[in-house]
């Protein structure tokens, strides 16, 4: 199916609502839905945005200059996910006190119906935050017109939006953290530091600082692994001193979900 297609199903959805609330991240999939959604809706539509240490600040300077650049009608909020101790604690349904918070707060600014950038790919992993939308009767019309990560991608490009199209999958910082160490603000400043130098260093690509019981482990994708040097790793190093870390950095390929725990 062409994106166009895509854009004629999603328009078919939100037009309807006329009033919107979307939850929006950073990331290509509710900053894609976003842009559809102003233009099909026009003014209707309002973004909000949690400001967290566990959200990286590359996401929030993004949001901020798509809002700026297209128009949008913009509430960064606190979702105060960091005063609840249920979040604070990691449990593996970290996720659900999460976006409980995140949908709680967004109900109390306004009475739109809330929509997220859940796509049909996510339905197929353990995503807690799920029930939580469902419990607040959140909305996911990607998901109601049949689309995944690869169409997304294809409806960015068609839009123009080209310095998300390609953008890495970016769960929140507080997923570096393996499950059941507790959830701290210096935790994520480290892991956002961290990852923002190696950014820096690689460009796009998959890289994840994550804080285990082992210690600080880097994954990165295969060709980034390769490239680390000495230099590199000296670098690293002297940041996460500053945090308190004495012993060495792990380097190894990435995994997916690799700080999550399951049985915990």
């Amino acid at each position: 199916m062409k994106s166009a297609d895509f854009q004629k199903k999603l328009a078919s959805i939100l037009t309807p609502m006329e009033s919107v609330a979307i939850a929006v991240s950073g990331g290509v999939d509710s900053m894609t839905l976003a842009h559809i959604a102003k233009r099909t809706l026009n003014v209707s539509v309002t973004m909000f945005h949690a400001l967290s240490p566990a959200v990286p600040r590359e996401a929030t300077e993004r949001i901020e200059r798509h809002a700026k650049n297209a128009g949008w009608q913009l509430e960064l909020i606190n979702a105060n996910e960091m005063q609840d101790p249920n979040y604070l604690e990691n449990p593996v349904n970290r996720c659900f006190f999460c976006k409980s918070n995140l949908y709680s707060r967004i109900a109390q600014f306004t009475s739109q119906p809330i929509l997220s950038g859940t796509n049909l790919d996510d339905l197929s992993d353990f995503r807690p935050g799920l029930k939580a939308a469902k419990d607040f009767e959140v909305r996911h019309p990607f998901v109601e017109a049949n689309i995944g990560k690869q169409d997304i991608r294809l409806i960015a490009e068609d839009l123009g939006l080209d310095d998300i199209k390609q953008l890495p999958a970016a769960p929140c910082l507080s997923s570096r953290i393996e499950t059941g160490l507790y959830v701290t603000n210096e935790k994520l400043i480290l892991i956002d530091s961290v990852e923002r130098l190696l950014k820096e260093e690689f460009g796009l690509g998959i890289i994840r600082c994550r804080v285990k019981r082992v210690g600080i482990v880097i994954e990165l994708e295969e060709t980034l692994l390769n490239k680390v040097d000495c230099n590199l790793r000296k670098r690293v190093d002297n940041l996460v001193r500053i945090y308190g870390h004495n012993k060495g950095v792990e380097y190894s390929s990435y995994k997916k979900g690799s700080a999550f725990l399951r049985e915990k």
